[in-house]
């Protein structure tokens, strides 16, 4: 009895180790997966803000963005730079600001193409291309996927340093809430049910002021999958909520690829 429990608590073991040993190398292929993408991924991930010389501090954050298309555009809110780009009276000149283990470095931009309907805007700098990330097909996610998302939050505070949260897709969902009331209907709303609905992706994954413009993208393949939204969506989908929630959402990366292939 003792020899037949040895030799079945000997197989039992092995066959554990197996599991243990196959699930082992899901999770930790999936861990070096990540490791290695989001170091790739930083390569291409940027800071969009204003540089004024005369100013202190000379650069002035304002969100988040990640090169496209060329290598010589960059990916961003239409929030993050409209204000800035719209007002010719200013004298900031908008620019992005290149991580460094130094200081950061800053290059000018312009507005390219702009798409206000889904807050997308694609901006062009001058002269050596950076590594642009690929954008991935956005109409194949579904709910449960794994994703992560790298970005500047709370960059004005705590600084131009790339923060990655990893979470999942925890909902497509329509990007506009029907409201209680006609009462709380105001023009940008009113303007955006005119566009007509479309999904949006929920996420189950951190996200701050400064995270606009940061792309949520595959953890295996660094394939961008959507466009993380802090203020545009919220407007339309928590409007009626008195005390807005701590939800992320993403604008889905078909409508990037709509935007940059635009002539």
């Amino acid at each position: 009895m003792g020899v037949w429990m040895q030799a079945r608590s000997t197989a039992s073991s092995v066959a554990l180790a197996a599991v243990l040993c196959g699930l082992g190398g899901v999770s930790v292929d999936a861990l070096a997966d990540l490791a290695d993408t989001v170091a790739l991924v930083k390569k291409s991930v940027v800071a969009v803000g204003t540089f004024e010389p005369t100013r202190s501090p000379q650069f002035r954050f304002l969100g988040t963005g990640f090169v496209a298309g060329n290598g010589n555009q960059v990916v961003t809110n239409a929030h993050v730079e409209g204000a800035v780009v719209e007002n010719s009276e200013t004298k900031e000149q908008l620019v992005i600001a290149l991580p460094g283990t130094g200081r950061a470095s800053v290059r000018p931009v312009r507005r390219e193409a702009i798409d206000r309907d889904h807050d997308v805007s694609v901006l062009r700098f001058d002269g050596p291309p950076m590594p642009a990330l690929r954008l991935g097909n956005s109409d194949a996610v579904r709910d449960g996927q794994d994703i992560a998302l790298t970005g500047f939050p709370l960059g004005a505070t705590i600084g131009i340093v790339p923060v990655t949260h990893k979470g999942i897709i925890s909902a497509i969902t329509p990007v506009g809430q029907p409201l209680p009331s006609a009462r709380q209907l105001e023009a940008q709303t009113v303007r955006r049910l005119a566009v007509g609905s479309y999904s949006v992706f929920q996420l189950d994954a951190v996200s701050y002021p400064g995270n606009s413009g940061s792309p949520v993208y595959s953890p295996a393949t660094g394939e961008v999958l959507g466009i993380v939204n802090t203020v545009f969506v919220k407007g339309s989908k928590e409007a009626a909520i008195t005390n807005p929630s701590a939800i992320s959402y993403a604008i889905p990366a078909s409508f990037i690829k709509a935007l940059l292939q635009q002539p």
